[in-house]
């Protein structure tokens, strides 16, 4: 019986022990064992995927998600066992002080505005603050910059033997600069919050992709990390932009802005059959008195017309019969009285014009000619007017694949509470309504295309791996905006505005353009019109060629004080992009300069020479001077023999500034970056010059600026 007693008493106090055990895993020592668990196994932790890029219709990157850093050091051993950390730091402080020299000196070659004592001090600080995260530089540093730092003493060690350690970001660039920057749009620094505006924002659900899971897992002694979703890169976005073209309009915009110290200049060419937008500019002047894109005007600005809106009065009244080309006004001396208010031409004080035929009318842009027209045949019922106006579908919203377009207000007597007797006559030449450049051109894109109105287009697909996984196709806003009479009597007024008008400084003596001028006074807003500062809205709104129209455009330039015409100001800016980009377009068959027996050489641009060796001899073009694969690069030029392309090898000495003459961008700006030199690049083409000689001795963070043409 005691025996049995024995028995039962030590299984009682095993249990109690097995009870008290796991009482004390499960709370005192919960943390402990949570911390084990947690180093074995990390559950759903998100992996974010590559953003995807836009690019130009002419297959350049206008914006890419590209890494950056920051740096930092940890001087503190992470050892657990007091023991081993304190020998593992004496480990640690004994390399970085060895090697103190060596890193300062390095780093300040790499980044030249800090000195090497500077660098000394800040770091001997950090240790002195036995910091575990602390930041070594205070910007975040680029790819090759990264690349270079790494290459350092201690900072070549992994994180847990030297403490060199860093947070890495996307950081989203656009190559090209300013060029279309508001349209393009841009995401916010935080990229978990995604795009802002533009084409990031409206597509931003197909360039960011989605992201993937993993979990952190020990596995054979290694902790690895296991992909239990993996992340969907973005796809890329192939849009309607033409860089070539983009830098066209924005050079010839800004000079004639700087021109006039105007406050914001607008340029948008669109290809007429597609609605493609090749070029968007939008130009507002800072308080430094340079020209910076800052909000997309050419959607979103909600002004008065004026005299671009002519072309619609006169339309509604050429389609409801009320008038042909060929019907006369009598503008007398350029005033006519208008329900108590005087309507008068630019020239009034100069005696006005007398009678002019309709063609005349929009040829002179006489204001008492239009607006009589319309007051005299829709006074007693202006809504017929602008429904007219609404047939052709000037006033609808465009609903673009951007945001922050803005809705045109053409109001009639429907829509108004009071629609005055002045209204109407005003209304026909661009005032009492609020148009965006975008819509405006919309028209008369539509008006070059044979009376079918398209949607303006920015993107044309989305692209992953090189295969189109959607399309966007032109969208047709109305099929036929006016009968073919009326398109052709406006086609045929429109050409002899530019050719015999006050329209001529838009033309070119190339080919025939076709368009209208305009002028508008801007409202102040409750102000009104007459303030101290007046401020004008210029602009031109036209096609070319006149004949087989390919591209329309518009010109909208806002400055104070008193303007010259629309014509002068915007129309010279219009003929200068139109003749850019014609002789940019023009496009003649090879097979019309070749015969079979010809040998087609081409140009080749300077820079890495393997890689253009390796080019020519896939094309089957003959090489004269073959490089050596010796598997590193080979910088060189290239000159044209009569039956092959010559690759001189160029010598690229370490510690000297190399020559960048003849190379493409992408080429000269890697080769001068290894170097570690920052690039500043002005305009598109091959280097033709740049600001630091060859030769000369490296100063690493010195900027470069490279002239292209």
């Amino acid at each position: 019986m005691t025996r049995y007693f024995f028995v039962i008493l030590v299984m009682a106090l095993i249990g109690v022990a097995i009870v008290v055990k796991a009482g004390i895993t499960m709370f005192a020592e919960r943390q402990y064992w949570q911390d084990v668990a947690d180093r074995f196994v990390k559950e759903n932790v998100t992996v974010k995927p590559n953003r995807g890029n836009i690019i130009s219709s002419d297959g350049k990157l206008m914006a890419s998600s590209l890494p950056e850093y920051r740096i930092y050091m940890d001087f503190m051993s992470g050892e657990k066992d007091e023991k081993r950390r304190k020998k593992d730091q004496a480990r640690r402080d004994s390399i970085l002080n060895a090697n103190m020299d060596s890193i300062c000196i390095g780093l300040n070659k790499i980044f030249p505005d800090k000195s090497v004592a500077q660098f000394k001090a800040h770091l001997k600080k950090g240790r002195q603050a036995k910091s575990r995260n602390y930041l070594i530089y205070p910007k975040r540093i680029s790819y090759i910059q990264y690349k270079e730092v790494k290459r350092l003493p201690v900072f070549c060690l992994n994180r847990y033997k030297g403490g060199f350690k860093e947070l890495a970001y996307n950081q989203r660039k656009k190559p090209f600069g300013s060029l279309a920057a508001r349209t393009l749009g841009d995401v916010y620094a935080d990229t978990a919050k995604g795009a802002r505006n533009g084409i990031e924002l409206a597509f931003d659900t197909i360039l960011k992709g989605r992201d993937g899971l993993t979990h952190r897992q020990k596995v054979m002694n290694k902790y690895l990390n296991i992909i239990d979703v993996p992340p969907v890169d973005g796809c890329d976005l192939l849009t309607t932009i033409d860089v070539g073209m983009q830098d066209i309009c924005e050079k010839a915009l800004v000079d004639k802005l700087k021109e006039l110290n105007a406050s914001v200049g607008v340029v948008v060419l669109m290809e007429v059959a597609t609605g493609e937008v090749k070029a968007i500019v939008n130009m507002m002047q800072g308080k430094d008195g340079e020209y910076y894109e800052m909000r997309n005007n050419a959607i979103s600005d909600m002004l008065e017309p004026g005299s671009t809106f002519k072309t619609a009065s006169i339309m509604v009244a050429l389609e409801d019969g009320k008038i042909t080309p060929d019907y006369v006004v009598d503008t007398g001396n350029g005033q006519m009285p208008m329900h108590g208010r005087v309507m008068k031409d630019h020239n009034w004080h100069r005696g006005g014009y007398g009678k002019l035929t309709v063609t005349e009318i929009l040829g002179v842009s006489s204001n008492v000619g239009t607006s009589y027209i319309i007051d005299h045949f829709y006074g007693s019922n202006p809504q017929k007017f602008v429904d007219g106006l609404k047939r052709m579908s000037i006033d609808q919203p465009l609903h673009l694949q951007i945001t922050g377009e803005g809705k045109p207000n053409i109001r009639g007597p429907k829509e108004r509470s009071y629609f005055s007797k002045t209204a109407l006559p005003w209304m026909s030449i661009g005032y009492e309504t609020q148009v965006p450049p975008m819509n405006i051109v919309t028209f008369y894109n539509a008006i070059a295309n044979k009376g079918v109105m398209v949607r303006p287009k920015f993107v044309k697909a989305a692209i992953k791996d090189g295969e189109v996984v959607k399309e966007y196709p032109t969208e047709v806003i109305n099929p036929k905006i006016c009968s073919d009479k009326t398109l052709a009597d406006i086609q045929m007024i429109l050409r002899k505005v530019v050719g015999e008008g006050l329209a001529k400084p838009a033309g070119s003596k190339q080919f025939h353009v076709s368009g209208k001028t305009g002028t508008a006074q801007i409202s102040q807003g409750a102000a009104g019109y007459k303030t101290g500062r007046t401020n004008y809205l210029v602009s031109f709104c036209g096609y070319f060629p006149s004949e087989d129209p390919k591209y329309s455009m518009i010109v909208s330039i806002q400055k104070p004080g008193l303007p010259a015409s629309g014509g002068l100001m915007a129309g010279s800016v219009f003929s200068r992009i139109a003749e850019r980009v014609y002789a940019k377009d023009l496009r003649l068959p090879l097979t019309n300069a070749i015969d079979t027996n010809s040998v087609v050489i081409p140009n080749v641009k300077a820079g890495e020479m393997r890689e253009a060796q390796r080019v020519l001899e896939e094309l089957n073009i003959q090489v004269q001077g073959k490089i050596a694969d010796a598997g590193k690069e080979v910088w060189g030029n290239t000159h044209l023999a009569p039956q092959a392309v010559v690759l001189e090898s160029r010598s690229n000495m370490q510690n000297f500034v190399p020559s960048v003459i003849g190379m493409g961008a992408k080429d000269a700006v890697y080769l001068l970056e290894s170097k570690g030199l920052k690039v500043h690049l002005v305009g598109v083409g091959k280097v033709k010059s740049q600001s630091i000689a060859n030769g000369s001795i490296v100063r690493k963070g010195q900027t470069v600026t490279l002239t292209l043409k």
